[in-house]
């Protein structure tokens, strides 16, 4: 709950705006709603005020280096091109991806085999140097064509990112949503690798489950009171889970199983830490807090298992 810095009006789900950082109501989010400071300094000839990827705000005429690197691309990056409908919209972006990585996994083992498949998706203590992996292993999940592979893995993560992606684009913008899933991801990934290496061991790792702890790290700290529906039925603070998923994290990892059960436990808390860590940064520098509830869909994790585990292979 916040109060709109114009009208004063409480609002469960305020807007927070990234140039002048004053939180605002939907009737006066707008720049020019809220005599935003920003405006002035905004130089778009076309009189178009816009908070998405292309930060194109200039000061005393002069073009930025991000600006100058945004006009070389061969399409139109503005409000009104075909990248617009990325801005506000990176969830649900990279929930695509995420079922057409899918997709391309079934093709890659129909066409080529687990050889095929583990070069370009899984993320391998064998193979590191096989840098695209560690992108490519965010998005892709465990196969149900292969011996073990589980469907409930892409559907448990799937459900995560839907319900609360959106809420931590909103705060903090879909350009720094989308560095924060790919860097956590890539970092649980690796780190994943690294603790089995480290215990003397190999593995290989694939899921978004890191990004999806980060997820829930970042709205942990904004409102540790958030309720969330664990299976759909049992309402609990969103602390209270994200804390359940640190014990049994740490709980394997001290005992030398990092991967448990097909679980990458070590993925799970480092995109854990990475989330909680970044939506502290967030709530100190941009004063902004998650609403005490979600207002839609029921929300929360639902089913067993949650945000699902990274399986090795």
């Amino acid at each position: 709950m916040a109060k709109c810095d114009v009208c004063g009006k409480d609002e469960n789900m305020p807007y927070n705006c990234r140039h002048c950082g004053g939180t605002f109501c939907a009737d006066h989010r707008l720049p020019e709603n809220h005599d935003c400071s920003g405006l002035q300094n905004w130089n778009d000839p076309q009189g178009v005020f816009d908070s998405g990827f292309d930060d194109s705000v200039s000061s005393g005429g002069n073009t930025s280096r991000a600006s100058s690197l945004m006009d070389k691309l061969p399409i139109d990056t503005g409000p009104g091109g075909p990248l617009a409908y990325f801005r506000g919209n990176a969830t649900y972006t990279f929930l695509l991806l995420i079922w057409v990585t899918y997709a391309l996994q079934a093709a890659a083992l129909i066409v080529g085999g687990v050889s095929l498949h583990q070069s370009l998706f899984v993320l391998s203590s064998q193979h590191p140097e096989y840098v695209w992996t560690w992108v490519t292993s965010i998005f892709a999940h465990s196969p149900f064509l292969l011996p073990g592979g589980s469907f409930f893995h892409i559907v448990g993560n799937s459900i995560v990112i839907f319900f609360f992606g959106p809420l931590v684009e909103r705060y903090v913008g879909s350009r720094n949503f989308s560095i924060l899933f790919i860097v956590s991801g890539v970092l649980a990934g690796l780190g994943q690798i690294g603790i089995t290496a480290a215990q003397g061991s190999s593995t290989a790792v694939l899921g978004a489950s890191g990004a999806a702890l980060a997820i829930l790290g970042v709205l942990t700290i904004l409102n540790p009171g958030l309720k969330v529906y664990l299976y759909f039925i049992l309402p609990v603070p969103i602390w209270l889970l994200t804390a359940g998923y640190a014990f049994i994290s740490v709980a394997f990892l001290g005992v030398g199983s990092g991967g448990a059960g097909g679980i990458a436990h070590m993925a799970h808390l480092v995109g854990l830490v990475i989330g909680l860590a970044y939506g502290e940064y967030v709530k100190r520098n941009r004063n902004v807090s998650a609403p005490n509830q979600l207002q839609f869909g029921g929300g929360g994790p639902g089913g067993p298992g949650g945000p699902g585990g990274r399986r090795r292979f």
